[in-house]
């Protein structure tokens, strides 16, 4: 292979990726990657070799580490935006470089560079391994490469991808979103595609290769009517391939987009207080991730901040509840091949009807519990170690049908969308915005709601969730991330109509 330098690489990258969209494919995957792309990527575009990666781990282990591991990365990012009537902004972004981490005991040395070079590897591996002072050890004999499930396969490379194929995209986005009401003043659309490319090697020997794509396709509309103006949108997305966007969910989407919107015109506020609040299928999972989800996360429950430390095998919700984060769910923001520690992406159990069963590992907490990490060490780029974080976060489905759960609230609301929430992890009190709803009248659904917060606590919100339906379902949503200790991961969620049975809610005091 020509010698290439990474200034060079990064100039062209996304110009030579995407002059290659009529390349041939290869037609199998392995290791995990996707059809389209070979094991062996930074081996070939940068020199990645086991004799190198051996040499950096046990400089990492000189000082006495008990453990090691490489994470190289090379993204390539793009998004679009049309608004307007115009695509008007356009950006590309490219990421490489390698993190180095020492682990001793529960402490993390670490250190990163953007140069893929002997050198500049060795100074970042000498700096993780200053978190140990000892007699030093080597990496393993050999290095297994993984042969890992692919829940997201591509086609074709999102690199391969030319820009012309994506503005239709956010062109028909606008035209449809127009089309669906004569009250729609203005609409802004926009796609991204993120094709990142990882390796993970260990000292104990771990190889592990993934491409994980990721991409989205968002519609805002901005309404009109007798000089009042109101704003929504919708978004599908995941770790998709581009053929995912097909005209018949652009019309989905557009539909949805301007649906949300016109709502609002005839939307009032509910009066303030304690009431059942009842929490519509889907997107309203993500108050289950922020509220509980994090507080399942087992460093906050190794150094005692979460409310759940002291609950493995307890009961913390009626028997009709289970919960579950799961890597494994094709196509979704959440869902992982392989953690960026070179764990396996699996499904794990934490709730199991009603009682706390697990909580979500990485290698440094598993070693603290004695357990077997759950692949949740996840991490936002190279500059950053891994930490437990979700993956795909829900409650499963239940017994009983959502016209039922809503008649058992008899009065109160329904939560059909939320956004700007605001938790305390150690604690679980959160806050969210109510920005999708309705009122709950004599057990029905009546007018729409905004302008109101729900505020509660969440190990006791899932202690007093007192029906669950069996309309389960996930999020498509592709925008997403989570924010957790100066790092943001995609993740996604769902859950059935369920019923908690009383929440505080900021309306009106009238």
């Amino acid at each position: 292979m020509k010698s290439v330098s990474r200034r060079d690489f990064l100039k062209t990258g996304t110009v030579a990726a995407a002059a290659t969209a009529a390349t041939p494919l290869l037609s199998k995957g392995w290791f995990g990657l996707s059809g389209a792309e070979a094991p062996g990527y930074f081996e070939r575009e940068f020199g990645i070799t086991e004799a190198l990666c051996r040499k950096v781990l046990a400089e990492a282990l000189a000082k006495g580490g008990d453990f090691a591991d490489l994470y190289f990365e090379h993204t390539v990012s793009n998004n679009l935006i049309l608004e307007d009537g115009k695509v008007n902004r356009a950006a590309s972004d490219v990421a490489l470089g390698v993190g180095i981490r020492t682990v001793k005991g529960d402490q993390v040395g670490y250190g990163f560079t953007q140069e893929l070079a002997e050198k500049p590897m060795l100074a970042a591996a000498a700096t993780a391994a200053t978190i140990a002072s000892g007699a030093g050890r080597a990496p393993g004999a050999r290095f297994t490469p993984l042969k890992l499930a692919d829940y997201y396969p591509l086609k074709t490379l999102l690199t391969a991808v030319p820009l012309e194929s994506k503005v239709p995209l956010v062109q028909k986005v606008n035209d449809r979103c127009f089309a669906a009401s004569p009250l729609v003043v203005k609409v802004t659309s926009s796609f991204a595609d993120q094709q990142k490319r990882i390796l993970i090697v260990t000292s104990d020997g771990v190889r592990a290769e993934d491409l994980q794509p990721r991409t989205y396709l968002t519609a805002t509309a901005v309404a009109e009517k007798n000089g009042k103006r109101e704003r929504a949108g919708w978004n599908f997305g995941g770790r998709r391939d581009f053929a995912f966007y097909t005209p018949a969910l652009i019309e989905e989407l557009a539909k949805t987009a301007v649906d949300r919107t016109l709502v609002l015109f005839d939307a009032v506020q509910p009066p303030a207080g304690e009431m059942p609040v009842v929490l519509g299928p889907g997107v309203t999972g993500v108050l289950l991730h922020e509220a509980i989800g994090h507080g399942m996360e087992a460093d906050f429950n190794r150094k005692k901040i979460s409310t759940f430390c002291t609950m493995i095998g307890k009961k913390v919700a009626e028997p009709f509840v289970t919960i579950v984060d799961d890597g494994t769910v094709p196509n979704l923001l959440g869902s992982i091949n392989v953690d960026d520690e070179g764990t396996p992406g699996q499904r794990t159990l934490l709730v199991d009807k009603g009682i706390l069963t697990s909580y979500l590992h990485d290698r440094i907490s598993a070693a603290f519990y004695g357990v077997k990490p759950t692949g949740n060490g996840r991490r936002q780029s190279y500059q950053y170690a891994p930490i437990p974080r979700m993956r795909n976060t829900y409650m499963t489905a239940g017994p009983v049908t959502p016209d039922e759960v809503v008649k058992a609230a008899g009065k109160g609301i329904y939560v059909e969308d939320v956004s700007n929430g605001q938790v305390k992890i150690g604690e679980g009190d959160f806050a969210f915005f109510v920005s999708q709803g309705r009122m709950i009248e004599n057990g029905k659904l009546a007018a729409p709601i905004k302008d109101v917060n729900i505020m509660g606590n969440g190990p006791k919100m899932l202690a007093n969730t007192t029906m669950v339906a069996n309309d389960f379902e996930f999020n498509l949503g592709g925008t997403g991330a989570c924010g957790k200790g100066g790092q943001s991961a995609p993740c996604g969620f769902g859950q059935p109509t369920c019923l908690v049975k009383s929440l505080t809610v900021g309306g009106t005091r009238g």
